[in-house]
């Protein structure tokens, strides 16, 4: 039988399962193309002249690398003219991209991370793209970027899609429209993204974890305690060893999990508690949260779940926790 591509298994869902709509197949084949272009921009890496700093600044105030300014672009050129987008909203930009009036106007939303770990592109390690679709609410004002702002403050429960691409050795797509977990692999011959993992689950146990442990010395006590009794393995309290990783690309961290399990925490530290916590809401925690449950891990802040937070700006920061269910509620419990 032929290999399902990506284009079939949209179809299937949508005509067969009445999943997605027409206009979100569209949408999610539309970022399935930017993700090849970013992919092969990436591949060319020093050849193309994209390594190294762009000079300027995202909203977060961190340094920009030239290629995530290219990859913001390329994500906005190919989403713009579809037809299917309202808005859509980047970590790379202040404030929402509104579609240019000689566009037609579609019912969704798409909030992205153009590429996640970028500090990793020059020492040749993976790194990706996150992306969320929302549905734009009824009456929603779109009239300015400001205005449209409000529209994007959806709980994660709303998502209708997430996903990520991984450009590592192999260029992988993990997705969710709701329907479990399927990873699509890029055939750079055919120029498609073939299906190669179906029905996606993170194993409930696990003996890894990843945390930057080079801020142990800023963490609350229920992750000191947590993170002290997994490395006392054997003799410890868990009386079994744990390995530590820690690629510092969400993406790489987080598709481990979803490929044999674990644990990725950045939680809440003396360092990050003024802006909230390390990563945004928006663009990586709802979207990598939504991905996580679909495939039956769990994902908090330590304190709540991670997709029933109300947001209260575009570009919130949250504490993390998810992976493998069990290491989830255990940590989640500590800090209860």
């Amino acid at each position: 039988m032929a290999r399902m591509t990506l284009s079939r298994y949209l179809i299937e869902e949508q005509r067969q399962k009445g999943v997605i709509t027409a206009d979100l197949k569209l949408l999610v084949e539309v970022v399935s193309r930017a993700c090849k272009a970013i992919s092969i921009a990436i591949g060319k890496g020093g050849l193309g002249g994209v390594l190294g700093e762009a000079g300027s600044e995202n909203v977060q105030g961190e340094a920009q690398k030239k290629l995530d300014v290219v990859s913001n672009e390329i994500l906005l050129e190919a989403n713009e003219w579809g037809g299917h987008l309202a808005a859509m909203a980047s970590e790379e930009m202040d404030l929402p991209h509104t579609i240019p009036n000689r566009y037609p106007q579609g019912e969704y939303l798409l909030l992205f991370d153009p590429l996640d770990g970028s500090s990793n592109i020059d020492v040749n390690v993976s790194v990706g793209t996150i992306f969320s679709v929302l549905k734009c609410p009824e009456g929603a004002d779109l009239s300015t970027p400001e205005a449209a702002e409000q529209a994007f403050l959806q709980p994660g429960t709303t998502q209708v899609a997430a996903g990520y691409a991984v450009y590592g050795p192999t260029t992988l797509l993990v997705l969710t429209v709701g329907d479990g977990v399927v990873v699509f692999t890029l055939d750079r011959e055919m120029g498609a993204f073939v299906l190669t993992q179906e029905n996606v689950r993170i194993p409930e146990d696990t003996k890894e974890f990843a945390i930057n442990m080079s801020n142990q010395r800023y963490w609350e006590a229920p992750v000191q305690r947590y993170v002290d009794e997994l490395l006392q393995g054997k003799e410890g309290p868990r009386g079994k060893d744990f390995n530590m990783r820690w690629v510092a690309s969400m993406v790489a961290d987080v598709h481990r999990i979803m490929t044999r399990g674990g644990l990725f925490m950045y939680p809440l530290d003396a360092k990050t508690r003024d802006k909230g916590g390390k990563l945004r809401l928006m663009y990586e925690a709802n979207p990598m949260a939504f991905l996580v449950e679909q495939a039956g891990g769990a994902a908090t802040t330590g304190r709540e779940r991670i997709l029933d937070l109300q947001p209260q700006k575009l570009h919130q920061r949250v504490p993390v926790i998810l992976g493998s269910k069990n290491e989830v509620e255990r940590v989640t419990a500590y800090h209860a």
